[in-house]
């Protein structure tokens, strides 16, 4: 593809390119004997064999003698996790399931060559038992409205021009020909979007202030850190759609008046980064990047920044410390980072996340009106109790990362105002394994629990604060009758004691407090005023921890309080654990039914289990180090808790 100096070369680049993704974008199928087999490359699926996938796929459509006709490309993620590695054919739209590297013969055999289902690989819906090819019909994808992952899955990621392709660049054409940085400012004010990374903060007053304040030297950067362990909807799409980021920043950079970008991500994501660096590349090689872009006389470029992934840094003002190269700590504000003083280096800077900067594109190419008519409403209970829709402020989608206890694992991402019974059991599948829903926990580490009671709460900001919990970066993790609450609340304040940058004594301090307190709880050695002790600390951090890090750390257990006090009771007054998880809590018995099959003993990985062929077993309680091993192994359910 030739260099790129006028919005006329991206237009021709546009259509030169945009035959690449016609059988992708076609929607039915056709007899032209053309195909594109696309398999998702995302870290996931790649260390599911998904690249030994491809390499077979390609080897085989080769020796079919079909390589002018059939492309076989590598994609960013499908979202539909539980169902990788997926193989998508198109335009026959079909949708293999669960693919191994040794399914590409039969599937270029059955199916490219022979024009016939490969029965085995397609998608079996669970609930109502039936085959779905296409992936439009699923209850995972119905419900959907992919737009910050609007290109995962169908472009190959490493390959500018099918950015360009798929209308790439065409949003900052408009903001550099057409545009004031005033009116690009006022477009993303007008879309209605807020930032992803949890705050909700509306984007385009973050860009209005920084574009306020005169300066001869402005940041732009994208906090690309993702330290949620509960989300990683930016790795994805760092991963499947990188040079939407570079569009983004450049947008951004363009409005507020900067000349440089900074992409700060952890070093963990070696994908990521490298695909990123790639588009960043590419992008700068086609003159879409760097000096006087598309012949505008702007000037813009963006350097990636390497962190050590500390959840902290997720804070604005910890991520500018690190990308600085001193320790990633938080400071008060203001002065704010749009401020001179506040930024990097002291320079007035901005930063959003990057499911943020990848809806950017989107809205300056279709508008703001466009966007803000998605997903902008709630529904509420009138006076009369019925449920109605009302506008809520809050427009666009949001992606979440559906994990725990719920069928359809994987990236979702729906309009603002779906509810949470929606996400959970239309496009989640419900509860595995034929348990029992008890809470969903949203905003990660930082977030709070959800009951049953709330399961038609709108996601929303306002919302989710108003039942004791958070938006997030997105984590949403589903927790059933087999789960611990205080184990739960236990397992997410060590990793925020653990994350603490120690800076402040309520959060340094105080969360290794609560994590004693929690500890002994589930050991059975908790009273009840140490619930009233846990309770008052809680709220202590909450209201003067420094940062949103530790502002945020109690909610866990504060949700946990006020929904499932009698859990913790449970453990404190009766020395048990509902849940049967706290393993100070119970011991493991072998009962009458046993028929003396020997299977427990064999599966025991520390010997604790011990008898004679059709005899009764007993387990040496002082060797059993209660994993559960002998009760999955069990024919006959002849173990129990006690």
């Amino acid at each position: 593809m030739d260099r790129i100096t006028s919005k006329a070369d991206l237009m021709a680049a546009y259509e030169a390119a945009k035959g690449k993704l016609a059988l992708r974008l076609a929607g039915a199928k056709t007899d032209s004997g053309k195909k594109d087999i696309l398999v998702c490359g995302d870290t996931g699926c790649l260390v599911s064999d998904s690249a030994k996938i491809i390499e077979n796929l390609r080897a085989e459509v080769k020796a079919a003698g079909m390589d002018g006709d059939v492309r076989v490309v590598q994609t960013g993620c499908f979202g539909f996790c539980a169902q990788g590695p997926i193989v998508k054919i198109m335009p026959d739209n079909v949708f293999y399931v669960k693919v191994k590297p040794e399914d590409a013969k039969e599937i270029v055999a059955t199916h490219i060559v022979g024009h016939k289902l490969v029965e085995r690989l397609v998608y079996v819906e669970p609930t109502l038992k039936a085959q779905i090819t296409d992936y439009q019909q699923m209850p995972f994808y119905k419900k959907q409205q992919r737009i910050a992952l609007r290109n995962c899955g169908l472009i190959e990621e490493e390959n500018i021009e099918e950015y360009i392709a798929a209308e790439g660049f065409q949003g900052l054409a408009k903001a550099l020909t057409e545009m004031t940085p005033a009116q690009v400012v006022q477009e993303v004010l007008d879309s209605g979007i807020c930032g992803r990374g949890g705050a909700g903060f509306p984007t385009g007053m973050k860009w209005k202030i920084a574009a306020s304040v005169e300066a001869e030297e402005k940041y732009i950067v994208c906090n690309a850190d993702e330290g949620d362990p509960g989300a990683f909807m930016d790795r994805s799409i760092m991963e499947g759609d990188p040079a939407s980021v570079v569009e983004a920043m450049a947008i951004g950079a363009y409005a507020i008046g900067a000349k440089q970008g900074l992409v700060y991500i952890r070093a963990e994501y070696p994908l990521a980064v490298s695909r990123l660096q790639l588009a960043i590349d590419q992008a700068r090689e086609l003159g879409l990047l760097g000096k006087n872009i598309m012949g505008t006389g702007f000037d813009f470029d963006i350097e990636i920044k390497l962190g050590a992934g500390a959840f902290v840094c997720g804070e604005e003002t910890a991520l500018i410390h690190s990308m600085e190269g001193q320790r990633g700590e938080p400071t008060t504000k203001p002065p704010f980072p749009a401020n001179i003083g506040g930024g990097y280096w002291g320079c007035s800077t901005n930063v959003n996340n990057v499911e943020t900067y990848a809806s950017i594109p989107i809205i300056l190419r279709k508008g703001a009106e466009w966007y803000s008519k998605i997903g902008n409403w709630v529904t509420e209970r009138d006076a009369d109790g019925h449920w109605v829709k009302t506008v809520s402020g809050n427009a666009g989608t949001k992606v979440f990362a559906l994990a725990g206890q719920v069928n359809n694992v994987g990236l979702v991402e729906v309009p603002m105002g779906t509810t949470l019974r929606e996400i959970i059991y239309d496009i989640g599948g419900g509860i595995s394994g034929g348990h029992e829903f008890k809470a969903v926990q949203t905003g990660g580490p930082s977030g709070g629990c959800i009951t049953k009671e709330n399961l038609d709460t709108p996601i929303d900001y306002g919302s989710l604060m108003k039942i004791g919990s958070m938006m997030g970066s997105g984590g949403m993790i589903v927790l059933s009758d087999k789960d611990c609450m205080p184990a739960m609340a236990k397992f997410y304040l060590g990793f925020t004691k653990d994350e603490s940058c120690g800076k402040c004594t309520p959060c340094r301090i105080g969360t290794r407090r609560m994590l004693e307190m929690l500890e002994k709880i589930c050991d059975g050695k908790g009273t009840e005023e140490m619930l009233a002790e846990l309770e008052d600390l809680a709220n202590t951090i909450r209201d003067t921890a420094l940062c949103g890090l530790g502002q945020t750390a109690p909610n866990p257990i504060l949700s946990t309080l006020r929904y499932f006090r009698d859990e913790y009771i449970a453990h404190v007054r009766d020395k048990k654990c509902p849940a049967g998880t706290c393993t100070s809590l119970f011991t493991l018995k072998i009962t009458e039914a046993c028929k003396g099959c020997t299977k427990c003993a064999r599966n025991c990985p520390v010997g604790a289990i011990t008898g004679e062929v059709k005899k009764q077993h007993v387990i040496d309680q002082a060797k059993c180090i209660k994993c559960g091993a002998c009760i999955d192994a069990c024919p006959f359910k002849a173990i129990v808790k006690e």
